[in-house]
């Protein structure tokens, strides 16, 4: 009889961003938890900081730090709130303002990577550039939650990490420094 394959979880290669940005959004984690409301706040685990999904799979290879030769940090706009998935709880985000700079930074990285069975929210022509808020929100709550979103957050790309859930490991691969 054959084993059955365990489930894996995909890695990620994420942007994070400058420290008064990620203060502005756990900021708002904090508001969402005050009132109860779902909010990723109460996820404690060092991998968890305010970041934008450039690519995840299973099996993603970490790229050299080459590959990140001469990129420099650039401005990044965070939103209006967005909502994904179905039913009664949804995942709230605040979306980012696309710019060539973040699009070129995530090309840069697909080609360094290689194809791959990428996740449905970072596969090409699928990705919307987020920063999560919230899982599993219920859309009865979500009039509350708006009101505690507050206006665009104006914020710097600030490092490049690759995160292994299945490994428990997070690796900075490059520090992005201002032009």
């Amino acid at each position: 009889m054959r084993e059955p394959e365990l489930h894996r979880s995909p890695s990620a290669i994420e942007l994070l961003l400058d420290p008064a940005a990620e203060a502005a959004i756990r900021a708002e984690w904090d508001a969402l938890a005050a009132r109860g409301l779902s909010s990723l706040a109460g996820h404690t685990s060092a991998s968890n900081r305010p970041h934008i999904t450039l690519v995840a799979r299973v099996d993603l290879p970490p790229p050299g730090q080459d590959v990140f030769a001469g990129i420099r940090s650039f401005p990044i706009t965070l939103g209006a709130p967005l909502l994904f998935g179905s039913g009664d709880r949804r995942v709230l985000a605040r979306s980012i303002v696309p710019s060539p700079e973040l699009i070129g930074l995530r090309e840069t990285i697909l080609a360094a990577v290689g194809p791959g069975a990428d996740a449905p929210h970072t596969a090409s022509g699928e990705w919307m550039p987020h920063v999560a808020l919230a899982r599993r929100l219920r859309v009865a709550d979500l009039a509350q939650a708006l009101d505690l979103v507050g206006g665009d957050i104006h914020a710097h790309a600030h490092c490049v990490r690759h995160w292994d859930p299945d490994a428990a490991q997070i690796t900075a691969l490059a520090e992005l420094r201002q032009a």
